[in-house]
């Protein structure tokens, strides 16, 4: 009998974890109403991470696991999850408990109502610093006003699907994914669990800034081209600054020759300035640019070095 419920939770180096989260999920899986199964992504760990999927596997049939061959990132780890995940409603949450698996009963009653998308809005970020706090208040309020489709604020990946959203999500065939932006694409009755976030249960932070910083860019430039009108604008304006000072340059030479605005410094000035926004305005196009080379590429979003649990493999992810 194939299971109603699918969990998927991707894992990269979480041997600190694991059991911990097998424990609370098993517990929630053991009050659901239908069958479940737990699909644990092993993203190319370097820990004993896939060691101990094996023994949660062995253990509990109910835990099926896929193994890339190498780590892909988070998101293609998920993807990988959606295209294996058999339930009728997919779950996703992360591993380091700060998504609460006991709220996915509560998501389920939400599904129940007939809500095919139901999304965990944080209303709050227990032990994260200033700075952290401040960036994702920011992006996500620029991401909201920027995206050409409607992105709730404050959310994660921490959310459940309903099969038909899934399976549009899997026939999408864009390969820089940002899962809550294609979720919103995709429509349907969408709403959202208020919860509020726990720190991470052990081990170290796996999102760094930097991956932090990429996604941020990953999901501007995959929902918004308001990046290069921007560029545009300011390159329509460094235009008209520079004509309205070669306007004033030619003034002062002819009539306040010994002017001090007509030296060095202001020739200076205006090339950094010009420089800047050529630099940034490429760098923009480039962020677009390689999008479409990563696309026209067409490899497979990832591989597969072990897989276990399943009854049979999607055609679509036989990619060995």
């Amino acid at each position: 009998m194939l299971p109603t419920y699918s969990l998927i939770v991707p894992i990269y180096n979480e041997e600190a974890t694991l059991h911990e989260l097998y424990r609370r999920v098993s517990l929630v899986m053991n009050r659901l109403d239908a069958p479940a199964e737990l699909v644990l992504i092993n993203d190319g760990s370097h820990d004993r991470s896939l060691s101990l999927i094996r023994e949660l596997h062995q253990e509990d049939s109910r835990v099926c696991y896929l193994s890339l061959a190498r780590n892909f990132g988070h998101q293609i780890a998920v993807t990988a999850g959606l295209n294996f995940a058999r339930g009728r409603v997919i779950v996703i949450l992360d591993a380091d408990l700060q998504d609460p698996p006991e709220l996915i009963p509560a998501m389920i009653e939400k599904w129940n109502q007939g809500y095919q998308v139901v999304y965990a809005q944080r209303t709050q970020r227990r032990k994260e610093g200033w700075f952290k706090r401040f960036t994702a208040y920011t992006f996500y309020r620029l991401l909201k006003n920027l995206a050409d489709v409607e992105i709730p604020i404050d959310t994660g990946d921490f959310c459940l699907l309903d099969r038909q959203v899934v399976d549009l999500l899997n026939a999408m065939p864009e390969r820089n994914r940002y899962i809550r932006g294609l979720r919103s694409w995709v429509g349907f009755q969408q709403t959202s669990i208020k919860f509020e976030r726990d720190p991470r249960f052990a081990g170290e932070v796996k999102y760094t800034f930097s991956k932090s910083f990429g996604l941020a860019v990953n999901g501007l430039v995959s929902f918004s081209i308001v990046p290069l009108r921007i560029s545009t604008y300011v390159g329509l304006f460094a235009a008209v600054v520079a004509l309205v000072m070669a306007v004033l340059v030619l003034y002062w030479r002819i009539f306040v020759p010994h002017s001090p605005v007509t030296g060095l410094a202001t020739i200076i000035v205006a090339i950094f300035f010009l420089g800047a926004v050529q630099l940034v305005s490429i760098g923009i196009l480039g962020e677009y640019i390689g999008r479409i080379y990563e696309e026209v590429k067409n490899r497979p979003l990832y591989t597969l070095g072990e897989v276990a649990g399943f009854e049979r493999q999607p055609e679509a992810s036989r990619s060995r």
